[in-house]
């Protein structure tokens, strides 16, 4: 989506807002344009059809420019959106207003697309990078005009922003409900191996997670955007929606606890559905919580739907419930090492009975002088009678009395070291109490025992447990408000995980060191008169346990519900799946009413299911796929090496991302083989779906068939959107020259490429021939053949590229229009300067240089020249100690950035440190200039020292001092022609301005100051004036010819003081003397290119500029922009 920045002049109140398309332009100064004409405030250019006029209002004080956000699609004349960017090709005013000062004269014709380094920085300086970049990625909002409020800059830190929500989404309810059972069943051995398992399983992902969000600006959107900007759109889609399923079922699973806390250990009583007999309670209870699960979810949505705002609100009250609850816990086993609680476990030989229906753990008592029966007597007998029938079991074995919970000194964990699993419907029993008679299941089942409600094993606990391990995501889907998200995300979310392994560790040895094995198989703590069985352990009460965890539970169901449909509204929003697109919708302040239905649709299939222990696998199951993506798309990342993937976090590997994937996969076919091929073949088929949507796959035949197949795929893949900034690298076409053996001339060309690339993307070595295809077939595949071996030799991976052309002009020409093919196309011209230009006798060299040069801005490809190449270092060399420095003077895309950043991926520069100079006009503030740089370097996740120097503006006397000597002698050859023509008349002056190409004029906003140098410039006596006459131009054209003067006179001699080539040349000498200062003892220096003049008459004059800028330093790369971004702050 396109987007620009827009300057509003405000003139008493009036705002006109000027916008257009792409327009090469250009307003002259009105102080020295004479070739228009003012007529009623209104002036008249000559232009080509098509122009936009600009508006310039005649008092520059009186005027405000404004910057605005608008959202208009960017279209240019090509019919191709360029890269969607703050920085490069806004507006025309921006481009009026981008270049101010003589210094940078060299440059100014590039003012049109490539704004000055100042105006760059100051436009990052108030660009708000967390809120406006998650708009730019995710959505369009709708244009709301002067009624937009201000973004409030986002203030919450590590601690209150990541850390305590995560720990609220991590602790819950599984740690409440079901792992003092976990502990019981799988012993404290197997207990700590779970723990292990699934906390390994999330700090791996978290690592992962962490790289990933701290490359770059992470707006909001969590998981879902990192993975689909990552992996993109199919992976993005597949794991989107399971994300969103888990989190569904999450809620499903929060709102079943609170149901289970409520009607188990709060009000028991308010139970619907009562079982008359004890076979029926399971399906009582079932049924319960199906009633009670609809009508809670019933309301939370409603809550969700009136107030979201109150949610957030009492996330905190949640969080004090989550914290003051582990403390009690904490507090209580503390206790039990002085004074262990009372609660006495009732065991009929060494099976575990239900504590309701009797008072006292004994099978008669007395009373007075009479022995009577107990209520427990009429559990297992037909009467109270003591001559009634009884159970064999009963009458075989003794009633005795054990602490449930007999403190942390009692030695009672190597009980509960091993595991204890077991069928459904088996007896809790202690194995320590002796036990006499066998079981008769037929009469067992009606008796009131502990037993197994579902059959136990070492998998199934794996996946009930896990889900009191997700939530790592809840930092990363709060980036949005983070005050420094690369750097929260990563220590808040690992600090989390940390913090409550370390929780779970402790309770799982802890519990298996203070209560009995037989109460912590109790899963509902019907032994100890239905308590909580970890509210048993608490201090002061059981009840801020259970209240706590009520409270948790509710809170959680809610988050929940309030986040779902939000993923699934960014899912729909992001249009790659079709058939969502109607959940995008919402209420008028963006609530997202239609997404709010399904996920209460689908939670609803999550509270049928009604059992906590079956809902636990499925959503287990979904957040496992995720956190595999999360792996996966940090593996990936990392072994690719794109350019982009620069995170802040270092502290990441492919190998850890790799075994954290396998970890997750292991884990879901641990947890629940069937569930984990249904969620992998929904993810699946919503993959296949999002990739061949509309479209046929073909087949061809064999292995070769299916090789060919797939690289034209991803041909055709390639060619139908021009990539992406994350994905931009350059693609190189190499020019390269052949001596008469058709022997490479410069292979340091070939070793330049191959540590530009380190063997990744695409590069093309191309040559060209000078005649017929049919004469020199021979001669083409010798010089391919030795191409071929130079790439060898200097390990550079490609293509060869081999033209036969009438002339070297069209070779290369036809080279930068047909190399590659489709998509894999080159985006990066890489070409030698042509050293000995002087002393060739045959102007077509360098004028050859000059087109290609032409050629590759006229393509959108960027270019690269190198000077002195043969003296760039070889893959074997390794340098020192040093700099990479670059001079980055116009903003033309990041390639300046990013070069540098590649060449330290190889070994031969990896020693080298990157400094950014920066030039600053008279009018800018250097220090702020540093500081924002710094900043954009930050965001950028490139580390450089960052200087800015300051060029002052100098008179026109001393601009003609500062040329070099050459460029001196030759504009006073031309001053003594001047000086014959000295009475030349007004209209021939005119005649001449109006000649002047008005792109070689300089645009200065202070037009009063501007015109007064101009007016000094024309009447000063000392000034020297070279306007010439008609007959003069063509007898000193003549006289030049016959000398065999130097070519350059022929262009220098139109230069008068206030012209451009003066302004130039002073740019280059004034630039080179301030590189040469600092650069010099730099093991390579990049600089931006200035662009050749549109006037091909100056060829010549911008050659001896090159040559002037260069002067002095050893290795130089000369680099021009594409026209695009290459680089970005977003991940």
């Amino acid at each position: 989506m396109g987007e620009r920045f827009v300057v509003v002049p405000v003139d008493g109140g009036v705002r006109v807002a000027v916008e257009g398309v792409h327009s090469d332009a250009v307003v002259s100064d009105p102080a020295t344009d004479t070739g228009s004409s003012t007529t009623g405030g209104g002036t008249v250019d000559d232009r080509e059809a098509g122009e936009d006029s600009v508006f310039e209002p005649q008092d520059p004080d009186a005027v405000v420019p404004i910057l605005e956000y608008n959202r208009e699609p960017n279209k240019y004349g090509d019919g191709v959106p360029k890269e969607n960017s703050p920085f490069i090709n806004n507006t025309d005013i921006d481009k009026g207003n981008s270049y101010d000062g003589t210094n940078m004269a060299l440059f100014e014709e590039e003012m049109d697309s490539n704004p000055m380094v100042s105006s760059l920085l100051n436009k990052l300086a108030n660009y708000t990078n967390l809120t406006q970049g998650a708009q730019e990625h995710e959505e369009a909002e709708e244009d709301e005009g002067p009624k937009k409020k201000a973004v409030k800059s986002p203030q919450m830190g590590t601690f209150m922003g990541v850390y305590l929500p995560c720990l609220q989404n991590i602790l819950g309810v599984i740690l409440f409900l079901r792992l003092t059972w976990i502990v019981g069943t799988a012993g404290i051995l197997e207990s700590l191996a779970i723990v292990a398992l699934c906390c390994s399983c999330t700090m791996l992902t978290a690592i992962s997670m962490s790289a990933i969000a701290t490359n770059g600006v992470v707006p909001a959107g969590g998981s879902y955007y990192m993975i689909s900007r990552s992996l993109g759109p199919e992976f993005g889609g597949a794991v989107g929606l399971c994300f969103y399923l888990g989190t569904t079922f999450a809620g499903s699973m929060y709102i079943l606890g609170t149901i289970e806390i409520l009607l188990t250990y709060i009000v028991p009583k308010a139970a619907i559905f009562v079982a008359e007999k004890k076979e029926d309670e399971v399906d009582a209870l079932l049924n319960n919580m199906r009633v009670y699960g609809t009508c809670c979810l019933a309301l939370m949505s409603i809550v969700v739907f009136v107030g979201v705002k109150y949610v957030n609100k009492l996330a905190l009250v949640f969080l004090a419930c989550v914290i003051l609850s582990i403390l009690a816990i904490y507090a209580g086993v503390i206790k039990t090492i002085f004074e262990p609680p009372d609660f006495p476990v009732c065991m009929l030989g060494n099976r575990t009975l239900q504590n309701h229906n009797f008072d006292s753990c004994l099978k008669t008592e007395v009373i007075g002088n009479l022995t009577i029966t107990t209520k427990l007597w009429k559990l297992f007998c037909d009467g109270p009678e003591f001559n009634a029938t009884c159970n064999d079991y009963f009458n075989n074995n003794n009633v005795t009395s054990i602490q449930g919970i007999p403190g942390l000194t009692s030695g009672v964990i190597s009980d509960n070291m091993w595991s204890v699993y077991g069928p459904l419907a088996m007896m809790v029993e202690n194995k320590n109490l002796s036990s006499f008679g066998g079981s008769d299941p037929a009469q067992d089942i009606y008796m009131p025992y502990v037993v197994n409600d579902i059959t136990t094993f070492f998998t199934l606990l794996v996946g009930i447990y896990f889900p009191s391990v997700t939530g790592i995501m809840a930092g990363s889907n709060r980036s949005g408000d983070l005050r420094d998200a690369q750097k929260s995300i990563p220590i808040g979310t690992i600090m989390a995980i940390a913090t409550t392994s370390f929780i779970y560790v402790t309770c799982v040895v802890l519990f298996g060191a203070c209560i009995e094995g037989v109460l912590l198989r109790d899963k509902f703590g019907d032994s100890v008169k239905g308590n909580l069985v970890i509210g048993t352990l608490s201090w002061p009460s059981p009840w801020v346990i259970v209240i706590g965890s009520f409270f948790s539970c509710c809170g959680a169901g809610l988050q929940s519900l309030t986040g779902a449909p939000r993923l699934l509204q960014a899912i729909a929003r992001d249009g790659i799946v079709p058939f969502l697109q109607v959940f995008g919708h919402g209420k008028a302040n963006g609530e997202p009413t239609w997404a709010l239905l399904l996920t209460a649709g689908i939670c609803e299939i999550g509270i049928l299911i009604a059992s906590l222990d079956a809902v636990a696998p499925i959503l287990s199951m979904f957040f496992l796929m995720c956190y595999l993506f999360v792996n996966l798309a940090c593996a990936v990342q990392t072994l690719l090496r794109t350019p982009n993937w620069r995170p802040r976090f270092k502290y990441y590997h492919w190998a850890l991302s790799f075994l954290g994937m396998s970890l997750c996969l292991a884990l879901m076919f641990i947890s629940s083989w069937y569930y984990a091929i249904v969620a992998m073949a929904i993810a699946s088929c919503i993959y296949k779906y999002i990739e061949y949507r509309g479209a046929e796959k073909e087949w061809g035949d064999g292995i070769r068939g299916l090789s060919l197949n797939a690289a034209r795929y991803a041909l055709i893949r390639l060619e139908e959107a021009p990539p992406h900034t994350k994905n931009w690298r350059p693609q190189v076409l190499v020019l390269l020259n052949v001596d008469s053996d058709q022997g490479v001339k410069h292979p340091r060309l070939l070793s330049l490429t191959t540590q530009l690339k380190a063997g990744k993307g695409l590069t093309i070595v191309g040559n060209v021939l000078e005649g017929t295809y049919l004469t020199k077939d021979a001669e083409a595949k010798r010089a391919e053949q030795n191409i071929k071996s130079s790439m060898s030799t200097e390990k550079t991976k490609g293509f060869c590229h081999v033209v036969v052309s009438s002339n070297l002009r069209d070779g290369f020409s036809h080279l930068i229009q047909s190399a590659g093919l489709g998509g894999m196309k080159h985006n990066t011209v890489l070409m030698g300067w042509p050293g000995t230009w002087r002393q060739s006798n045959d102007p077509q060299s360098w004028k050859n240089f000059i087109e290609t040069v032409r050629e590759t801005t006229a393509a959108h490809h960027a270019l690269l020249v190198a000077k002195n190449v043969d003296g760039f270092p070889t893959n074997q060399d390794r340098l020192g100690e040093g700099t990479i420095d670059v001079w980055w003077v116009v903003h033309d895309g990041g390639m300046l950035m990013l070069l540098p950043f590649l060449l330290r991926q190889h070994k031969v520069w990896r020693k080298c440190k990157m400094r950014i100079f920066t030039v600053a006009q008279m009018d800018d503030n250097s220090i702020q200039m540093k500081k924002d740089l710094q900043m954009f370097l930050y965001h950028l996740r490139l580390d450089a020292e960052v200087e800015v120097v300051e060029m002052v503006r100098l008179e026109l006397n001393n601009i003609l001092q500062c040329i070099t000597d050459e460029s001196r002698s030759s504009i006073r050859r031309k001053n003594q022609g001047a000086a014959e023509g000295a009475n030349l008349s007004q209209q021939s002056s005119l005649m001449e301005d109006t000649q002047e190409d008005e792109a070689q004029l300089i645009h200065d906003r202070n037009t009063a100051s501007h015109a007064a140098i101009n007016d000094k410039a024309e009447s000063g006596p000392e000034q020297v004036h070279m306007t010439w006459t008609k007959d003069k131009l063509f007898t000193e054209r003549n006289r030049n010819r016959e000398c065999n003067a130097n070519v350059a006179v022929r262009d220098l001699f139109n230069m008068k003081p206030n012209q451009s080539n003066v302004r130039r040349m002073h740019t280059a000498v004034k630039l080179n003397e301030v590189v040469v200062n600092k650069s010099q003892g730099a093991h390579l220096v990049l600089l931006n290119m200035p662009g050749p003049p549109r006037n091909r008459g100056g060829d010549e004059n911008y050659m001896e500029f090159l040559e002037v800028l260069l002067e002095g330093l050893n290795r130089v790369l000369l680099v021009r922009g594409g026209g695009r971004e290459v680089i970005t702050i977003y991940s």
